[in-house]
């Protein structure tokens, strides 16, 4: 179903339509900022897995009794 979803084609087409709306003195600077947030999620995902599982706390939520 998705196997001819990014051909050459596409790709060069994709480019050409973000080349005429932001123009080539935008696109690398908006590439530098994707490249940079992908770098961020990766390297907080990374810092997540690290972290210990003894150091989450768990807060229990208040107990309500009728009578």
């Amino acid at each position: 179903m998705l196997e001819g979803l990014f051909q050459p084609m596409h790709l060069l087409i994709i480019f050409g339509i973000a080349l005429l709306v932001f123009g080539p003195k935008k696109l690398p600077e908006l590439g530098k900022g994707l490249g940079e947030s992908i770098r961020g999620f990766k390297s907080a995902m990374k810092a997540e897995d690290e972290k210990p599982a003894g150091t989450t706390a768990t807060v229990a939520g208040p107990s309500v009794t009728k009578g």
